[in-house]
Parts: structure tokens; sequence; C-alpha cells
């Protein structure tokens, strides 16, 4: 290292982390810097553990010159550094202190991040239920209190903790024994500042005689009509409640203890990374309901994506925190009544035509269509929705207010962004619902020379100049439309806290969108079901190809990655429909009717020297029927 063989003090980094591992496992420390291996595990920082009471201690050091920062994450490694585990969440971030000086040790003690950690930075808890505006405090400069490090031995402690579920009007402090943390009284203890990513520090002077030290972290928030009471932690604090009409609470647990080894005479800095405030686990409740369920006084027979609007308000009133939807992608394969299933997509991709609400397409409505609307609103308001007559009333209706705004909507600029936005699927999933109709069937087989799919034969049958292009463009009008009803719905569910959660179904119908523009990533000559059970002795053959997930992976699972993405423009959670059948699905041939004739894919066979080295041999008479005399008697 350049500095120190010249001759130079540098600045020291320690970093020091508590993880129990099994023999012949290590910890080490990766990053993105060339000192830490530049993400190349094989030449990250091994640290050597040690035991302190009951924890195993992992620590390690480098020696960094003036500015340094880096980014990294622990990694568990065998001894070859083989990954056997690393952590979960953000990387984390290596700033050196403005007031660390030539020779003196920044030492980094931090918690392992697990995936519960990383839970309440999810878009669902960071971007909706604790959607909180929070302002960078103004924390006092290390270079400042790096001043005050006059004593032997001295340190400078930097307390930070994580409080994702923070309401507004809360603070957060941390108390200890010392004069610095105010000697266990809440209004004199160590004020923390928030720093970004629902992390909050502070930073403060500590002396040989204030280590070890006992600490917890407590939120103090104000509010109207508090209730003072009496804590355990100081006597004087009823009074401090009770005039300044403030809640308090201190993290669950034992207090947290830090010691430092000042017999080094070395000042420096520690940067306590506590992790998580230890608080009560927190609980939500909501509601699942289908779409076309949530009606009102304003829908034409069927829930529509604004009624989520006054479902959010209920959710709200009602003290829910979310709202989970069955699919709500197009299922118009035979525009018959059995297409209102709701998890047999006609495109993964386009909203259900049967979710729009007409009325809200445009401003410039005419009196007559408008009596029309309300002529159907009395007539579709049934108690079960009738699909194909909601379905055939709104298109019929929708394609009136087309005529007559076509030029000025697909000329708009928000169409030209949405359609250069969503036409890689558009176009496909327009000329899909045109051939539907054309040739009054979705089975390509009968499309003639449209059966099998290609972009030249998409593209003639799309332009601009093509015969049907008013048609096509009526789709392309519909999708608009719905997508901007459906954000407006799920934008104000973020404002109001509710989660909006989506549905994403495990399979696509056979004749589907889907399968006729990516035939390669379904296995068509076979089915999708579920064995045999308890809820039916025949099985289940749901109809849906199953997925070929060799080919999907020769391009990174493209087809899923923006089958997600367009989920994630409208929820913020989902639920994965028979999430078992990511690792393994009840496979039946084309021809099959019920569920019996099936297997597992991928399964794993078991071979005649397994059976044999079982006690297994009799082979024939295991594999072979055999009905002898007796039997039929």
């Amino acid at each position: 290292f350049k500095m120190v063989n010249s001759g130079l003090k540098s600045r020291k980094v320690s970093f020091r982390i508590p993880y129990y591992t099994q023999w012949g496992q290590n910890l080490l420390i990766c990053g993105s810097d060339r000192l830490l291996g530049s993400w190349n595990v094989k030449k990250g920082l091994l640290l050597k553990p040690s035991h302190q009471g009951e924890e195993l201690i992992w620590s390690g050091s480098i020696p960094v010159p003036p500015g340094y920062q880096s980014e990294y994450s622990y990694y568990v490694v065998d001894d070859r550094r083989n990954i056997l585990r690393w952590e979960v969440g953000k990387k984390r971030k290596l700033l050196l202190p403005d007031g660390l000086q030539d020779g003196q040790s920044l030492e980094l003690r931090d918690l392992w991040q697990t995936g519960s950690d990383n839970i309440p930075f999810r878009s669902a808890f960071k971007d909706v239920i604790f959607r909180t505006s929070w302002s960078l405090g103004g924390e006092r400069p290390l270079e400042i209190t790096q001043n005050k490090l006059d004593q032997d031995g001295s340190v400078i402690l930097q307390f930070r903790i994580c409080c994702p579920y923070l309401e507004e009007g809360t603070s957060i402090y941390v108390l200890g024994s010392s004069l610095n943390l105010g000697q266990w009284k809440i209004q004199d203890g160590l004020k923390l500042a928030y720093a970004g990513d629902s992390l909050w520090q502070a930073a403060c002077v500590m002396g040989k005689d204030d280590l070890p030290l006992k600490y917890p972290f407590v939120c103090l928030s104000y509010r109207l009509n508090a209730v003072p009471f009496y804590h355990k932690l100081d006597s004087n604090f009823f009074h401090y409640c009770k005039h300044s009409e403030a809640g308090t609470s201190v993290e669950c647990g034992a207090s947290r203890e830090i010691s430092v080894d000042v017999t080094t005479g070395e000042s420096g800095f520690v940067v306590l990374s506590d992790g998580l405030m230890r608080e009560m686990p927190w609980r939500g409740a909501g509601v699942s309901i289908p779409m076309f369920s949530v009606r009102s006084e304003a829908d034409l027979g069927v829930g529509e994506f604004l009624d989520l609007k006054l479902l959010v308000d209920w959710a709200v009133e009602s003290g829910f925190h979310l709202v989970q939807l069955l699919p709500i992608n197009d299922t118009s394969v035979n525009c018959m009544w059995w297409d209102s299933y709701p998890y047999s997509s006609l495109s993964v991709f386009a909203l259900h035509p049967l979710y729009l609400r007409v009325e809200a397409i445009s401003e410039n409505i005419p009196e007559d269509i408008k009596q029309e609307i309300r002529e159907a609103r009395v007539q579709l308001d049934k108690k079960d929705v009738d699909y194909e007559a909601c379905m055939a009333t709104k298109l019929s209706i929708a394609k009136k207010i087309f005529a007559r705004e076509k030029e000025t909507i697909l000329n708009s600029k928000s169409f030209q962004e949405f359609f250069s936005e969503n036409q890689e699927w558009l176009k496909p999933y327009a000329a899909f619902c045109f051939l539907r109709n054309f040739f009054e069937t979705s089975e390509r087989s009968q499309w003639g020379r449209f059966s099998e799919f290609s972009k030249e034969k998409l593209e003639k049958l799309i332009s601009k100049e093509s015969l049907h292009y008013e048609v096509v463009s009526f789709h392309y009008y519909i999708q608009f439309h719905l997508h901007l009803q459906l954000s407006e719905a799920a934008e104000y569910a973020r404002k109001k806290g509710v989660v909006l959660k989506g549905d994403l179904p495990i399979g696509v119908d056979r004749n589907s969108v889907d399968t006729w523009v990516y035939p390669n990533l379904f296995r068509m000559n076979t089915s999708t079901g579920a064995p045999p059970d308890y809820f039916d002795k025949n099985g289940q053959n749901w109809g849906f190809p199953t997925y070929n997930w060799e080919e999907m992976s020769k391009d990174n699972y493209g087809w899923w990655r923006a089958r997600l993405t367009q989920m994630g423009k409208y929820f913020t959670a989902y639920r994965i429909d028979h999430i078992l059948g990511f690792f393994r699905i009840w496979e039946l041939p084309e021809h099959a009717m019920t569920g019996l004739c099936g297997k597992f894919r991928p399964s794993i066979p078991i071979s005649q020297e397994e059976l044999e080295l079982e006690g297994l041999w009799d082979f024939n008479r295991l594999t072979h029927p055999y009905i002898g005399q007796d039997l039929l008697q």
C-alpha cells in the first residue's frame, strides 16, 4: 500500500460483527473498492473470529487513504471462499468522517442484515403504509465533535438506528448513565437526526470513565391529549410527559451494550449500526375481493377501476391497510360468459375492458350518449353480473365516443407516450383482438396465414394504411383509458396509505396472445393441473400449457420480467397464484380430460440401484399388474 510504504500515517478502518457460524465457515467483507475486492469475493477481506462472552465476534481491519469511501456487504464462505450465504438488503456505505486524523481509527460495528430486516423497505411499506416525508436533520458535524477529543482514550460514538415505522412528530433519543446521554433523563438524552432511508443517527464524545456503556433507544412523540404516565427509567419523567403532552416508548428487550478498548490511547470513531428499532411487530389487516364485485352507483352492472377509490375510503375508515384484487387482465378469449373466470388470461399485459368506466373516457360526451349510459345503468343493475351484456354495452358506447374523438386522442402527447412505452405487447394484443373478432374464434388454427405469428405480418395488419387500422386502434384506445383509470385509483390508494395488491395467475389460456407471439416459451402439447387429492379424486386439469423454463432462461426470463414490471405500474404487492408451480408442476398430456394421467415436472426418478439398497428386488411383481384367480373370486 503506497501510503504506508512512503511513511505517511494512514487511517485504519476496522470491522466488527457478531455472527455464529458452523465448522468450516468463515465471514468476509467484499465491497466496491479494490481494497475490499471490487465485489470479487475471492479478493475480499477475510475476518478473524474470537469469543467474547457468549458471542462469536468476527473482526478485521484495513489501512485506507484520506477521503476513502466504499460500499460493502458481509458474506459467509467456506475454506475456499465459495459463497454459502450473504446479507439481505441494501449495500452498506463506508464513508470516512471529516474529523478522522492521521493515525486514528474508524471502527464499524455492524449487525447481520436478515430477510426480516428488509421487509419494511419493500414498496408496500416504504412507499405506502409508512409513507412519511422526513427532512434531513442537522446533526452536529463530526469535525466539530473531534475538537473535544482532548483526553487520552476518549472516543466518538455515532449511534445509528433504523426506524421505518416512525410516525410524524416523533423524535428518537439515546439514553444512558453518562452525562452526554442524559443520565437516563429523556429531556437531556442524545437526540438523533434523520439521515435518510429511515436511518437516524447522532454522535457524542465518550471518555474512558463512561465506558462500558448500556443504552436503549427511546421514541418520544408529541400529540394532543396525551395521557401522562410514570416511566421506569426516571421518576421525573412523569412530570415531563404531563407538561409536554408527550408519549414515550422504549424499545423492547434488554439495554444495548458497548465496550471499547481505550488502553491503546488511540482516539477515534466508533459507528454503532444497531439495525432495526426493537419494537412490537407491526400488524395490519386487509380485504380480498374480485374487481367485478366492487360495485357503486356509478358503474354499469359491474365493478370498475374508479370504484376502487370508494373501496379505499372504506378501508381507511375500517382500519385496513391492504386491498387485494383477483386478476384484472383481459380474459375475453371466447367472448362468452365463461370468460368471466379471471385466471385464464387472454393477455398477461392487457387490462380487462369490463372494468372501464365509459362515462370517464371523455369530457365531451353528447347528451344522447349520456342518456344511453343512464338507461344502461338501470338495465344492468342486477344482483349478479351479466358478463356478456356488460361487455357488449360498454364496448358499444365506447365505440361511439371513439368515433367522435379518435383523432384528438390518438395524436395526443399522453397517448403517444403510453403507446411508446407499451407497444411491445399492445400491438400484438390489438391485432389478436381484431383477428379473434374477424374469424369469430380465438383458435389460431382457423386464422389461415395469421395462424403463425410474425412481426412482418403484424406490422402490415396494424399499419395506419391498413383497412383495419380504425378497428385495431380502438383496442389501443380502450387500453389507454383503462391504464389512466387504474393509475388514478392506484395513486389514490397510495396517498391514502392503502396497499393495492394484485394477483399473478400461474397460467395463460391456450388460445392467448402470449402463446401466439411466444409459442416457444410454452409446452403447447401439455396441460397444467393438480394430482388427485382429498378435494378431487380425479385431480384437476386447468387447461393451461406448462412453461418451457429452459427456453425462458435463454433471455434471463425476459417475459416474466416484463410481466412483473407491467403489474408494478399499478400494484405495490402481488399474490402469486400456485407458487408451488414455479418449482414443480403437475403436467398432463394435451388430450387428458381429468388430472389422473399426469406427472410432476421437474421430478427426480428413483433408480433401480437405489431401490435395491432399500431392500426392494421383486420389480416385476411391483410394477406389472397381476390378478390371480383368488382375487377374481
